[in-house]
């Protein structure tokens, strides 16, 4: 299927990078690849949280009220101390100064030390426990995902020849796999560095393991950690429009960010990237698309529901591009939130996941026609010819066997509405390949509709 055509309003990915595009990443090399756990990515069911009252609303924030007026403190008289014990706060005041003023001191070691952590310097990780940090607050409140969640969300900082970029992934594995954003570990290219950072500050670096550029993910691997949290895995086909989520990233690099909203739409077919002229960098989504405030740094980390599970991979947003500036709505070249989010489904992040970590590619499902790219009416047509001196209509492949000819035009899969060539793509990439599918298409006036079954190309 062509897939070379820019889309006539391509969405910004959400970490900025240069004009100048790096080299195409090559997948780490592991000498035996693990197979992915599907106990470890299956969705874990939360403890349910039981209401206080029956007559509290059924909306999940309605346990923290952010505007409330917080209680006075409390004060009560100083007590009385005895010489001894007098003597004895007086040492540990002069103990606290001076460790006030070995930290002020050091700052310059610190700064050094913190560089050669994030550079990989050193043996083991172990990563704390997590222990009573929501404060008291319900599980199914904002402050209760985050503090459940944090520990699985971590904070990249890639570096390569000519780019350098911030982004955020998600822990999927006891292993050490990260889910991220494939434009996020792409300015590494194939000599970068890429450095991972927990919640706690701990920090590691990691290689790429597998990375597809259609479907805008990638998988790296850190080694040597213990105690990683793997975050729980939702369901994006159960979510519905309205239920509310909540976003964790490093927006311009601020790590563990915590922002709120709801998911404003679902199946919205997006295309985002494609600055390279065969298109090949483009990458078409099917997306959720949330009001949440996400900002460049936030690719790649999760868009969590209200029982804190996994149901997007934040990769994108809508900014005001108006022709000013950087050509992205901004004086600085940076895109920011407009409240126009979108995020890649879980159920179709996982499947690439899996794949990713398996083989280091991941599989395309593909109809086996070119498309007509160029194609001004509704709907997406088959094109008259293909690519070189090939036919439009590959003998042999799924178009084919369906009885798809050069020139019909496909306007619905499934009963959805298709109106151009990326459209068409995006419905199609959120199947698996071997799935059937139901096209309807025009042919020299006439409506009708065939029945398909999407082979499976490997990605880039």
């Amino acid at each position: 299927m062509a897939e070379d055509a820019a889309p006539d309003q391509a969405l910004a990915p959400v970490l900025h990078s240069s004009p100048t595009p790096s080299p195409d990443l090559a997948p780490a090399q592991d000498p035996a690849p693990v197979p992915i756990s599907v106990q470890e990515l299956a969705p874990t069911e939360p403890t349910p949280v039981q209401d206080p009252t029956p007559t509290e609303p059924a909306n999940p924030w309605h346990r923290y009220d952010p505007w409330a007026s917080p209680a006075p403190l409390q004060q009560t008289g100083a007590p009385t101390l005895t010489p001894e014990q007098q003597r004895t706060r007086t040492r540990k005041l002069l103990v606290g100064s001076a460790v006030a003023l070995a930290l002020l001191s050091g700052g310059v070691g610190g700064v050094v030390g913190a560089r050669l952590e994030r550079d990989g310097v050193g043996g083991d990780v172990v990563l704390p426990q997590a222990g009573k940090e929501d404060g008291g607050r319900a599980p199914g409140s904002v402050a209760g995902i985050a503090a459940r969640a944090l520990p699985s969300v971590v904070t990249l900082h890639v570096s390569g020849d000519e780019e350098s970029g911030t982004g955020t992934g998600i822990v999927l594995d006891t292993r050490g796999h990260i889910l991220t954003n494939n434009h996020v570990v792409q300015p590494a290219g194939g000599d970068g560095t890429i450095s991972v950072s927990f919640s706690g500050g701990q920090t590691v670096k990691a290689k790429v393991v597998g990375h597809d550029t259609g479907y805008d993910l990638a998988v790296v691997q850190v080694r040597g950690v213990r105690g990683l949290k793997p975050m729980p895995l939702g369901n994006s086909d159960n979510v519905r429009v309205g239920d509310p989520v909540v976003a964790i990233g490093a927006p311009f690099d601020l790590d563990n960010t915590v922002t709120s909203g709801i998911i404003s739409a679902k199946e919205r077919p997006i295309t985002a990237g494609g600055e390279a002229s065969d298109g090949s960098d483009v990458s078409y989504v099917d997306a959720l698309q949330t009001d949440a405030p996400i900002n460049p740094g936030n690719s790649g980390g999760p868009l969590l529901d209200a029982q804190g599970r996994l149901v997007g991979v934040n990769s994108a947003i809508r900014s005001a591009d108006d022709g000013a500036g950087d050509g992205d709505g901004t004086e600085s070249g940076q895109a920011g939130s407009i409240g126009l989010g979108f995020a890649i489904p879980v159920n179709q992040a996982k499947r690439v996941a899996e794949e990713l970590i398996n083989t280091g590619k991941a599989t395309h499902p593909v109809i086996g026609v070119t498309l007509d790219m160029d194609y001004a009416g509704d709907g997406a047509r088959v094109a008259t010819k293909g690519s070189g001196d090939g036919p439009a209509v590959t003998a042999g492949g799924p178009g084919a066997k369906a009885g798809l000819r050069a020139g019909d035009v496909i306007t619905e899969v499934d009963g959805e509405r298709v109106h151009s060539g990326d459209e068409l793509i995006v419905r199609t990439r959120a199947h698996r390949p071997g799935d059937q599918l139901r096209l309807t298409l025009r042919r020299a006036g006439k409506n009708m509709t065939v029945s398909l079954v999407l082979g499976s190309s490997t990605g880039d």
